[in-house]
């Protein structure tokens, strides 16, 4: 009897002693908050741009052609030219990229694609351009970037990715588009990342057309209002090739996949796609 008070009295200090231990609070989830992703900034100074002063031509330093009736990977129409001032032309400052309707070839369209590959080709940057839209069924203009090279995939496109800062087409008035294009993600297999926005006095008036590439997103603005977004999946090159240098295309199409849908309207040529400048700013590290 006595070891069995005596163990019961030592079972009663242990537990007395537990018991004046603190108590660890709970963790309340609600209180725990995810670190928002990184904001990027961008220089105040374009590295490269083109304000379009001189008139004549496009500046050879900064820009090239594709030239080409092929197609273009759309069934497009129109033959992209060389160097002729009828389809890409600078006057008061402002460069004008012109279909118009001739024969050239086997195609009924004259019209012009300046890039600016192996002159400004570049990785990640603030883009932006002020351009005004041509009004008219069955054109396809468009500002947007490729890879430079092919650095993944057994496939140029749609392995390497491309970013479209604007694009419009004349059946659809005033709804602009903004998308990426990977392996995983493109219009081939109706996967691609898009978005549109419908702009008002989109063929009457000058706006600006931004988009900001970072290692972790893809936005789009117009007029500094942001409308698309891309955050990098983290799921390797078939989602987000972007990590590699791009350059930059400015062109206008007629007809195709997408422009064609509705036929061509012989009656807006000649057809002008106006852009008033173009400038990449650097991301800041």
């Amino acid at each position: 009897m006595l070891r069995l008070a005596i163990l019961f009295l030592s079972l009663g200090t242990f537990t007395s002693c537990k018991s004046e231990e603190p108590v660890k609070p709970a963790i309340n989830m609600n209180d725990f908050v995810v670190p928002p992703p990184k904001e990027y900034t961008f220089a105040t100074t374009p590295f490269w741009a083109d304000e379009f002063e001189k008139e004549g031509l496009p500046d050879a330093s900064k820009w090239s052609y594709d030239v080409g009736n092929s197609g273009w990977g759309n069934n497009e129409l129109q033959n992209y030219t060389n160097a002729n001032i009828k389809n890409a032309h600078i006057e008061n400052g402002i460069l004008t990229i012109e279909a118009i309707k001739e024969t050239a070839g086997s195609s009924a369209y004259t019209s012009a694609r300046i890039v600016t590959k192996g002159k400004n080709d570049f990785l990640y940057g603030r883009i932006e351009a002020r351009a005004k839209i041509p009004a008219g069924r069955g054109n396809w203009p468009a500002i947007w970037m490729l890879a430079s090279q092919s650095d993944y995939g057994t496939q140029y496109w749609p392995d390497n990715g491309e970013i479209d800062i604007l694009e419009h087409v004349g059946y659809n008035p005033g709804v602009i588009h903004a998308s990426v294009h990977t392996k995983a993600y493109n219009h081939i297999i109706n996967t691609q990342k898009t978005a549109t926005t419908v702009l008002e006095n989109w063929d009457t008036e000058f706006h600006k057309f931004r988009v900001d590439w970072t290692p972790d997103y893809i936005r789009a603005f117009i007029d500094d209002k942001q409308y698309f977004e891309f955050k990098n999946p983290k799921g390797g090159w078939e989602q987000w090739p972007f990590d590699k240098k791009q350059h930059i295309l400015m062109n206008l199409a007629i007809g195709g996949n997408w422009g064609g849908q509705k036929g061509v309207d012989d009656t807006i040529f000649p057809n002008k796609f106006q852009i008033d400048y173009i400038r990449v700013y650097a991301l800041n590290p």
